[in-house]
């Protein structure tokens, strides 16, 4: 059974379809998993904490404090308890928290700690539901990597006919066996991972660097965990960090550590993804103390940095596969497919800056993924998640 002991937590908001949320309580625990549930305070308007403690087997938790005399609740250990979680129903007040990460009640604190992927559940009325806000907070939460269980159609309680009623609990836990029941495709894989900027520096307080936030290395990392593989992420300067407590996770910050934390663990990998955007140049001497402003010109003088790519084609052990990424601002295609041979790559996946809500900082990106052979594949443009399960698939179909 996919859910044998599984736990799962369950959060529940304010709308009416709250009421439905025991069915789904009593379906989980024949399943044979593990629930705890928490709920909103104005949920308690609509299903009973009682009902629910009941169904669950575990005590339901509305607010940090547990009692009068002060004990605690503790949100990060709710974090780090579940393999699962799911928000059902979740109204669009709380959907708007999610998207922008305000945590003023124990629920939206818990999944500001969450550690396991999240399912949620949106239900509302239909011009809330339609409404553009809503819209974006539901493909904001889509570019986090959550999965989105799309509101029915249906009578809804205002009176009105449409989108807006949370799927039935049926619906909810086929989709929640389902991400149990996936197939492990990269079990027993080992893969190294990199992402994010490097620093070089110049003095104690400066250094050259780029615009990388580390969401796309982040992204494979998560993507490949969730498909069952042995992650390493080594990762460059970013406040980011992979939410799956499973991958190991070392941080860098020149091009220089880069190099050496990955040719350590270059052997051990059966796939290397190179996402990182490592600098090609580090200044030639570093100054022990700040550099200060005595002339109108400064000059620095920069070597080039060791080419970890590079290395890592050259000593490519057999059955290794090995990708890469080319950003680029002209000569897109010819530049790939160069890099991709020089480099003895597997695949190399195209990014380019002149695409639109693509590339470095955002949350979304466009991709042309090119393989040895110089196939190429355009994608759309779609989530760093989304694009990380296209790469993955590519990856797959080398083992095929």
């Amino acid at each position: 059974m996919p859910l044998q002991g599984k736990n799962i937590v369950l959060g529940i908001t304010g709308g009416i379809a709250a009421y439905k949320i025991p069915y789904l309580i009593r379906l989980l625990i024949k399943s044979g998993a593990n629930v705890r549930v928490m709920v909103t305070p104005a949920a308690k308007d609509f299903v009973s904490p009682i009902t629910l403690a009941t169904l669950s087997k575990n005590p339901v938790v509305v607010d940090f404090i547990k009692n009068d005399n002060g004990t605690w609740n503790n949100h990060v250990e709710w974090g780090l308890w579940a393999d699962l979680f799911v928000f059902a129903p979740v109204t669009a007040n709380t959907l708007a928290k999610m998207a922008i990460g305000q945590a003023d009640n124990f629920l939206t604190a818990v999944y500001m700690s969450a550690k396991a992927p999240v399912f949620i559940a949106p239900a509302m009325d239909l011009d809330m539901y339609r409404h553009p806000a809503t819209q974006k907070n539901i493909q904001t939460l889509k570019s986090y990597g959550h999965h989105i269980i799309p509101a029915a159609t249906g009578e809804l309680a205002s009176g009105l006919t449409g989108p807006g009623r949370m799927q039935e609990p049926e619906v909810i836990f086929s989709e929640i066996k389902k991400f149990f029941s996936k197939k492990k495709v990269l079990k027993n894989k080992k893969i190294l991972i990199t992402g994010g900027p490097t620093y070089e520096a110049l003095d104690p307080v400066r250094f050259i660097g780029n615009h990388s936030s580390g969401k796309m290395g982040i992204a494979l990392a998560e993507k490949a965990a969730e498909l069952g593989a042995e992650v390493e992420l080594i990762l460059g300067p970013t406040h980011l960090s992979p939410k799956n407590s499973s991958i190991k996770l070392t941080r860098i910050q020149s091009a220089k550590e880069m190099f050496e934390a990955v040719m350590q663990r270059q052997k051990n990998a059966d796939i290397i993804i190179m996402s990182a955007a490592v600098a090609d140049f580090t200044p030639e001497k570093k100054a022990s103390n700040k550099i200060k402003k005595t002339s109108d010109t400064l000059e620095l003088r920069l070597i080039k940095t060791q080419d970890i790519l590079k290395n890592l084609g050259e000593n490519k052990k057999e059955g290794q596969i090995l990708v890469g990424f080319a950003m680029e601002t002209e000569n897109e295609l010819e530049n790939a497919q160069k890099k991709l041979k020089k480099k003895n790559l597997d695949l190399i996946v195209l990014n380019s800056l002149n695409e639109k809500n693509a590339g470095f900082k955002y949350d979304t990106n466009k991709v042309t993924i090119i393989d040895k052979n110089l196939n190429k594949k355009e994608f759309s443009l779609k989530s760093k998640i989304e694009v990380a399960n296209d790469i993955l698939n590519e990856i797959l179909k080398i083992y095929e």
